[in-house]
């Protein structure tokens, strides 16, 4: 019942004290229904006429909206967005084919066939899908550690020369090198899919959850400078050997640095003006969106210009400047995968096949979110997978996304996949008819086009700062991540940064925060006595919060802080206890003490010698009270007669808050059973409060509860724990607020059985290793 009070902030409730059991009686508690694995299947799989097409719109999500496509409102807008991406689909294609190291008519392939089948497989209605620079870059390392240039020297046929100079001329031998450059590159990205399409079957979309937003941040701004080192070689169009793994970028930058005198100065000029232009117009096009209804497609500009004044010019001619040469009409023949490259690069397609996803699947979620619709992150997989496999096949490299073509996308009017099939048309034609036209444009062009994209991934070095004051220990993910990956490699790199990711977690877990709780006068709520002035400790009442999950990793630090805050081990506490009940039993045997109604007295205080008293009371009753068992009631508050240290307890109850705890597994729960029975053993009872209902659950099915250990020390909140507390405290234990009656007589605690009392006395390791030795 709720009372409105004369201020309006303010509430009063009245409501009886509740423990668990209490509750569940009262407002009926329900068992939940559990299911045999047979019949889940049985649910899941039932087959009628609405879950077949279910399915099937599940796995074929075009049928679900192409119906729906309205014609009149979105084709104009997808028309306009198709044809502008595709052109910049071309043209990133061609140059990020660069950093797989192939020719760059197999970058138009993989702008175009990964297309078609994401517009039947998809659910996302606004991603550009296509090559992406950190895959491409990945797949790349792979090429050159498998296929470098050293595997394909051969002599050079050198008219005039030599028999000396014609030995010792080596040429690479170009045509069979781009062979096996693009079988690897192929066979990896048929690889790559399958490994997205077993992701998606087993419902494991999940798992990109892993990859948080600083190991991202990190990953992506190390392969971005990956992909600027890579790409330094070809805007100064300098000879470097191929590098790749541990150190990769500093081998390279020592190749360029040694080899910087032949610097090609047209390809130079050409690159530097390339990404100036790019990233100033790049800039303008974001300050300016609210005004400019259709970015300006400054890739395409400088790719024509260039082209041109190169056609016209001659540079590769007149200054030796490298340029695209060969880009075919025409698609090549599908061929498959070489199965013998397979087990040479399975950890990198994997890797890849992850980032990929988790690449897409991220910038999917953000337009989802702006548009309003939902994606299925395991259809997501399954598409992209079909795509790397049908891709594969036809002389493709790996697909994902990329933030600044699907932004392109996006604001040129883009409502659905028609924009994307249409973007594919446009590569199409370029491949069937245009692509001739790109053959004298320099390649430190389409560098310097890759190099300015990368700005994005560079900026975010400034979240740096402003991640260290929010959360250090996301900044040192990012951090770690960043510079595995500059160090060790992108695949390595990326590996590393999961561990170190994973190790905070469980860091995190391992050592949690634990508190003492506090009462704020007047309220029902209890907070950390470290963090308010306004706060006071319960007397005799100690309150321990932890807010972690307990586990087998945890729980010793557990009992660590637990015993930190009470004050005292109850381990010791027993069995100093026990050691001075013995030394006092065998005083009074011998009557050198005396029970009292003050307690216990030595008898020459009392103005007794021992032998007259033995004498008064006869041969018969010193023999009946040596051979009686004797009882005895100590106040180990006060001065003990014999000399032994015994801790002081402070506190009659113990309330662990639990309200943080998710779960306990089988270590936990043992140990903390443990740990009640330790303290009810030397008077303090012990009260668990704030359990959530399936923590309970699993409370009963790791038999947490027993004879002593029972039900009846859970409580709904702190507050009704400390509420119950207290009656009982002033009611002296006369009667119970519960059903049942909690037994509170003088015989001692129960003592726990041997196998209880070594666990809690001996390290758990300890034992393991000595059980092994024998």
């Amino acid at each position: 019942m709720m009372d409105v009070c004369h201020h309006l902030n303010d509430y009063h409730v009245s409501r009886p004290i509740y423990s668990n059991r209490v509750f569940d009686e009262v407002h009926q508690r329900k068992d939940r229904e559990t299911r045999s694995l047979q019949e889940r299947l049985k649910g899941t799989c039932g087959c009628n006429d609405k879950w077949a097409v279910r399915k099937i719109k599940g796995i074929l999500p075009i049928l679900d909206w192409l119906p729906k496509y309205p014609v009149k409102q979105w084709l104009p807008g997808d028309l306009m967005s198709g044809v502008t991406t595709g052109v910049v689909c071309c043209l990133q294609g061609v140059a990020y084919a660069l950093l797989v190291s192939v020719a760059p008519v197999y970058g138009l392939y993989s702008a175009f066939f990964p297309i078609l089948t994401y517009f039947v497989l998809g659910t996302s209605r606004h991603i550009s899908v296509g090559p992406f620079p950190v895959t491409c870059l990945m797949v790349g390392s792979v090429v050159l550690t498998f296929a470098p240039d050293e595997h394909f020297l051969r002599p050079a046929n050198v008219t005039g020369a030599n028999e000396t100079l014609t030995e010792t001329w080596m040429e690479v031998d170009v045509e069979a090198r781009e062979a096996q450059r693009i079988t690897l590159a192929c066979t990896m990205t048929v690889l790559i899919g399958f490994f997205q399409v077993a992701m998606g079957l087993m419902r494991a979309g999940f798992l990109v959850q892993y990859l948080s937003d600083p190991l991202v941040g990190g990953f992506t701004t190390a392969a971005a400078i990956h992909v600027f080192i890579s790409q330094i070689k070809t805007i100064l169009s300098i000879p470097t050997q191929n590098h790749n793994g541990f150190f990769s970028i500093a081998y390279t930058l020592f190749d360029v640095g040694k080899n910087i005198n032949q610097t090609n100065i047209a390809d130079l000029v050409a690159g530097l003006m390339t990404i100036f232009i790019v990233m100033a117009v790049k800039e303008v096009n974001t300050r300016f969106q609210h005004k400019i209804q259709v970015s300006i497609p400054i890739e395409v500009i400088v790719t024509v210009i260039a082209s041109a004044v190169s056609h016209v010019m001659d540079l590769n001619s007149q200054y030796g400047a490298s340029i695209v040469h060969s880009l075919p009409r025409g698609f090549a023949p599908p061929q498959p995968p070489n199965l013998a490259l397979i087990g040479n690069m399975l950890g990198s397609s994997f890797s890849t096949a992850f980032v990929g996803y988790a690449v897409a699947a991220s910038v999917a979620k953000v337009y989802a979110a702006k548009h309003d619709y939902i994606i299925d992150g395991n259809q997501e997989l399954i598409a992209f997978g079909v795509s790397n496999i049908f891709g594969g096949c036809f002389s493709s490299f790996v697909a994902s996304t990329a933030l600044s073509r699907t932004a392109i996308q996006e604001s040129t009017g883009g409502k659905s996949q028609v924009a994307g099939i249409i973007s594919a048309l446009m590569v199409m034609i370029v491949i069937l008819a245009l692509g001739p036209f790109l053959q004298p444009l320099q390649k430190s062009v389409l560098a310097g086009i890759v190099v300015a994209n990368l700005k994005g991934m560079f900026m975010q070095m400034s979240e740096v700062p402003v991640l260290w004051k929010q959360n250090r220990t996301d900044c040192l993910i990012w951090i770690a991540t960043c510079l595995a990956c500059i160090v060790f490699g992108l695949d390595v790199g990326l590996l590393a940064g999961l561990v170190f990711e994973m190790g905070t977690v469980v860091v995190r877990t391992q050592f949690p925060s634990c508190s003492t709780l506090g009462h704020i006068p007047d309220t029902d709520i209890y907070k950390n006595m470290k963090d308010y002035k306004n706060i006071r400790e319960i007397p005799g009442i100690k309150i321990f919060k932890c807010n972690s999950p307990i586990y087998f990793a945890n729980i010793d630090y557990f009992k660590e802080k637990l015993r930190d805050e009470v004050g005292f081990d109850a381990v010791r506490v027993f069995k100093k206890r026990n050691k001075a009940l013995k030394k006092i039993h065998k005083l009074i045997k011998k009557g050198e003490l005396q029970m009292t109604e003050d307690g216990l007295a030595p008898v020459a205080s009392m103005g007794v010698d021992n032998k007259a008293f033995e004498r008064e009371q006869g041969p018969e009753a010193v023999n009946k009270t040596v051979q009686a068992d004797v009882k005895v009631q100590v106040d180990w508050t006060s001065e003990l007669p014999v000399s032994v240290s015994v801790p002081k307890v402070h506190i009659h109850s113990l309330v662990l808050d639990f309200s943080a705890v998710s779960f306990l597994d089988v270590v936990s729960a043992k140990s903390l059973k443990l740990v009640v029975k330790e303290f009810i053993r030397i008077g303090v009872s012990v009260y668990i409060a704030g359990c959530d209902g399936e923590l309970v659950r699993r409370m009963e099915a790791l038999s947490f509860f027993d004879e002593e250990v029972t039900r009846d020390l859970l409580f709904v909140s702190v507050h009704d724990a400390i509420i119950y507390i207290q009656l009982e405290s002033s009611s002296g234990n006369a009667d119970d607020l519960f059903a049942e009656k909690v037994s509170q007589d003088d015989k001692e605690p129960p003592l726990f059985t041997d196998d209880e009392d070594l666990i809690e006395t001996y390290d758990n390791q300890h034992l393991a290793i000595h059980g092994l030795s024998n």
